[in-house]
């Protein structure tokens, strides 16, 4: 799960509502979650300890808010889910959170301010950038859930 584009505050209350959720409705079928703020080790290298979680995963929700663009920590989470799911076929579940799945797929609004940002930071690095602008717009292909205004 990945709200870390909202604030905060906003993060934590959202992320735990969607997260005990979760663990409420499968978590007693012996299926284990993860959240990445709550099950990392302190000491180790979270780029390595997120990306085995994901890669230990059968299922990633993807939380889609205003901002997510905008981090450049939830779009290398990305690129990684996508890989994972094309390479072990992990289920992706894509949530809109007051962000139309539209805005994701085409990158309109602040999706495309955030990856112009992007691309005049890493001037050389367009690989990288066309890897984020990628994998967002395949997510928001799939079937998932558009949650605005609730």
């Amino acid at each position: 799960m990945d709200v870390r584009c909202v604030s905060k505050f906003q993060r934590q209350r959202y992320s735990q509502n969607i997260y005990r959720s979760l663990v409420q409705s499968i978590g007693y079928k012996r299926i284990h979650t993860f959240q990445d703020d709550k099950r990392l080790e302190k000491g180790t290298l979270v780029p390595f300890e997120l990306h085995k979680a994901i890669e230990m995963s059968q299922v990633s929700v993807i939380i889609f808010s205003h901002n997510y663009a905008s981090s450049e920590w939830s779009l290398d989470e990305l690129v990684k889910i996508m890989e994972c799911k094309n390479r072990y076929e992990q289920i992706v579940i894509p949530i809109f959170y007051n962000v139309d799945p539209s805005v994701v797929r085409n990158q309109t609004e602040n999706f495309a301010e955030a990856f112009d940002k992007q691309e005049s930071k890493y001037n050389g690095g367009m690989e990288k950038v066309q890897k984020w602008r990628n994998a967002p717009t395949l997510v928001a292909n799939l079937k998932g859930w558009d949650v605005r205004n609730r």
